[in-house]
């Protein structure tokens, strides 16, 4: 039998087609089918080694057969296997099924009458893939008919809504093992209440002894009105908390143990806590400065100036 695909193609091309199927149909999340699930592992590696015995298989038949062939069978044989894939009956055959065409000979069977400047007409039948095909779409819109605008299935907004759902999921699992890339120059500052809620979180557990739980001021600077050592804003005080203080003296760099994107929450947080003028708090350091937000308006507040970082 004339193969027009080589062995080194045919298996790798199959394999491939397998492994597709597999990956398409298996839910397996961020991983591959076949590292999440060994079963699948072992399954390609028995349909591989299936593969490859019929090959070896299918080529011992066609030399024992080739043997016993006489003479004349393998030159006509070889003559066979010279010629083009169009010229085989093969593609002769599957032509003539999709097509219907007639033969030269058959032309007399479906010529008409009409007659323009010698050229004359033929009336062969539409080609039966297209027949087909049309009959599908008709299949097709009947179905969809009944499904969309008869029983009333979902529409384009749910379905939208319904695929924004899933991207959301998968956004959100992704971000849970993405590396965190929040930086000073990209920082910007939270107000929902989630963040908010995750940055005082955060105070409680790691800036308590310094800065009160009120953020007031004790060992470090009070956190809640306008004057800052190193300086007011998102920015200043994200950065701050990732590389740290003043040289010698200060607040420590956290960056070695909270993430990038934490630190945003709880900056967001500190800044949240302005003009809360809790009680007692923390004497202005020196160093101290006031703080305003370039284009914002000049606020006066009444509570006691103290220092913050």
């Amino acid at each position: 039998m004339k193969k027009y695909f080589p062995v080194y193609v045919r298996v790798p091309l199959i394999f491939a087609i397998v492994l597709g199927t597999l990956e398409l149909l298996i839910d397996s999340g961020d991983r591959p089918a076949f590292v999440k699930y060994p079963m699948v592992l072992l399954f390609l590696a028995v349909f591989l080694f299936f593969q490859i015995a019929v090959e070896i298989m299918i080529s011992a038949i066609d030399t024992i057969t080739y043997q016993l062939m006489t003479e004349e069978e393998k030159k006509k044989l070889q003559e066979e296997q010279t010629k083009p894939f169009t010229e085989s009956a093969f593609y002769k055959n599957l032509l003539k099924k999709l097509t219907r065409t007639k033969s030269i000979e058959q032309e007399a069977d479906v010529l008409l009458d009409h007659n323009y400047d010698g050229i004359r007409e033929l009336d062969n039948v539409l080609p039966p893939w297209w027949v087909y095909l049309f009959y599908a779409t008709i299949i097709f819109g009947a179905i969809y008919l009944f499904r969309f605008h008869i029983v009333g299935d979902y529409n384009q907004e749910q379905e939208f809504n319904i695929e924004m759902k899933e991207a959301q999921a998968k956004v959100d699992a992704y971000m849970k093992t993405a590396p965190d890339t929040m930086s000073k120059d990209k920082v910007t500052l939270l107000t929902d209440a989630p963040s908010l809620a995750a940055g005082k979180d955060i105070f409680t557990k790691n800036c308590i002894p310094c800065h009160r739980a009120d953020a007031g001021g004790q060992i470090g600077p009070n956190l809640t009105d306008q004057y800052w050592i190193n300086g007011g804003g998102i920015k200043n005080v994200f950065n701050t908390i990732m590389e740290g203080g003043r040289d010698g003296k200060g607040m420590v760099s956290w960056k070695a143990t909270i993430k990038p994107s934490d630190i945003q929450k709880v900056a967001s947080y500190v800044l949240s806590l302005q003009g809360s003028n809790p009680k007692n708090p923390k004497p202005t350091e020196p160093e101290a400065k006031e703080w305003k937000e370039e284009g914002a308006k000049a606020v006066v507040k009444d509570s006691a100036k103290v220092a913050v970082k």
